[in-house]
């Protein structure tokens, strides 16, 4: 587990690497300590306990420039983080955020999982249940921070919040879809491995922190 701010510290690095075209395009991977990040839409009301509640379950809460309102990282989730160049889908964010929902379909496909897109709202849900959210930055072409993906994350945790300012849908996970327990570092791979078909790249430069 890794604290979300020494991350965020570290992906603002390697976007401005990324920006002077010092390192290739990268993905991290990794899990955070119980956190509430809001995006540039999130709402205080989408909160729905006190700080202290918040404190008394070891939850800290972070704002931060990505699009989106709040959501919910904690162990048990796959946090993606993505230092990419808007060039590999030609400049185009909406491709490139296709492209990621689909890389997050076809890895619960070899679950035995059929997901889907949400015409309303972004990211991957199995009918009314988001499994993994997503939300990104992008500054001289150059994407920062990514998805969400609950592997066999505390569900418990989403009712201290409205996730993603959405009302009236759930949230599900890997292990609950599938009854069973799940090898995180199986589902690691597994997203790896579609990420780069999805992309079309040989490999990316994964970064283990």
């Amino acid at each position: 587990e890794i604290p979300y701010q020494p991350a965020l510290d570290l992906q603002q690095a390697l976007r401005q690497e990324r920006i002077a075209g010092q390192r290739p395009d990268t993905l991290l991977l990794l899990e955070h300590p119980p956190v509430l990040t809001l995006g540039r839409k999130a709402r205080e009301e989408d909160i729905l306990v006190d700080t202290e509640a918040l404190r008394s379950r070891g939850v800290d809460i972070v704002r931060i420039d990505r699009g989106g309102d709040v959501t919910y990282h904690g162990p048990g989730q796959l946090v993606g983080y993505l230092i990419f160049h808007l060039s590999v889908t030609r400049g185009s964010i909406k491709r490139f955020v296709y492209l990621l929902e689909e890389s997050i379909i076809r890895t619960l496909r070899e679950f035995g999982i059929e997901a889907d897109r949400n015409p309303l709202h972004r990211g991957v849900w199995i009918g009314q249940e988001k499994i993994a959210a997503l939300g990104l930055s992008v500054s001289r072409q150059v994407t920062m921070h990514g998805f969400a993906f609950n592997v066999s994350t505390n569900l418990e945790h989403f009712k201290l919040i409205l996730p993603c300012g959405i009302s009236g849908k759930g949230v599900t996970s890997l292990e609950k879809l599938t009854g069973s327990k799940i090898d995180f570092n199986h589902a690691n791979k597994t997203v790896v491995d579609y990420f780069c078909k999805t992309f079309g790249y040989e490999g990316t430069e994964e970064l283990h922190l």
